[in-house]
């Protein structure tokens, strides 16, 4: 059985805080992870991509740019933190806020 012109795309995925941006396209022959997001036209769209080392992954696994991709796969790119959850709680504790950890007792 033929696979289904549907079952040949894949997906490149990026959520900023208030919206997401999901571009849906034709899978190449040996498309890698960052082929697709460069015929997506994703980066074009959104500067603040290309002053960064893009973090991306398929389906919530980290992956390597240079990762081959399958059928139906979703290339997400992953924004940085804005803040470190660790460093947050250090800073908050030296400064003798409340690090809304719960304490044993």
């Amino acid at each position: 059985m033929a696979p289904k012109r549907k079952d040949l795309r894949v997906e490149v995925a990026y959520a900023l805080a208030d919206r997401q941006r999901v571009i849906e396209l034709p899978l190449g022959d040996g498309m890698t992870a960052l082929q697709a997001i460069q015929a997506s036209g994703i980066l074009a769209d959104t500067p603040e991509l290309a002053v960064r080392p893009l973090d991306i992954g398929i389906f919530g696994k980290p992956v390597g740019s240079s990762q081959v991709l399958k059928a139906g796969d979703r290339v997400e790119i992953y924004r940085p933190l804005p803040d470190d959850p660790r460093a947050r709680r250090r800073r908050q504790a030296a400064q003798g806020e409340p690090t809304g950890r719960k304490r044993s007792r």
